[in-house]
């Protein structure tokens, strides 16, 4: 594997680690706020994320030893509608900017395994991004959101409130995890 995408997949690796961890704290964070559905929203989109770490981990293939892995993140605790506004804020960033970035080096290097995971994120982010915005504007009036069972793909992290397709329409597999 080209070096540069093997950085960046080890980027995207520590990025997505983070983002599960951080977002499993938000989300006891919003249960104990009085958030439950926050909360549930948070713990479902973290898995999505340990999904993307996972895929990214496994495209590294046989690549062992120790690397600096660079990746920014929000830190620290404070209110629901802030925790909220900083995954807004890093799902913004992965769709506009890293992995774009990451997916179009890839490309250029001829690494389809890490091309298909870069597209399995940012397609995924998309859906998240949407998700905390309208559970923001819910919050930031008081409420928690009216959240049905969120479905995660366990192969690309697809989400969806409801009812998990047949099929998911990103990876055509037929593996969902239920968050009711």
């Amino acid at each position: 594997m080209h070096e540069m995408t093997a950085t960046n997949l080890r980027s995207a690796y520590g990025g997505e680690s983070m983002a599960h961890m951080r977002y499993r704290t938000w989300g006891r964070h919003a249960v104990e706020a009085g958030f439950p559905n926050v909360g549930r929203l948070f713990q479902a989109i973290a898995y999505a994320e340990e999904v993307h770490a996972n895929n990214h981990f496994r495209e590294l293939g046989a690549e062992s030893g120790a690397f600096p892995v660079t990746s920014a993140a929000g830190f620290g605790l404070g209110s629901v509608s802030e925790h909220l506004a900083g995954a807004i804020e890093g799902e913004t960033f992965e769709i506009e900017e890293m992995y774009p970035t990451y997916k179009q080096t890839a490309q250029f290097q001829k690494e389809p395994g890490a091309v298909k995971s870069f597209h399995y994120a940012v397609s995924a982010e998309q859906i998240h991004a949407r998700m905390y915005t309208d559970a923001k504007k819910t919050v930031d009036a008081g409420k928690d959101i009216e959240l049905g069972p969120v479905q995660i793909c366990e192969t690309c992290g697809y989400t969806v409130e409801g009812e998990a397709p047949e099929v998911c329409p990103i990876c055509q597999r037929r593996e969902f995890r239920a968050f009711p």
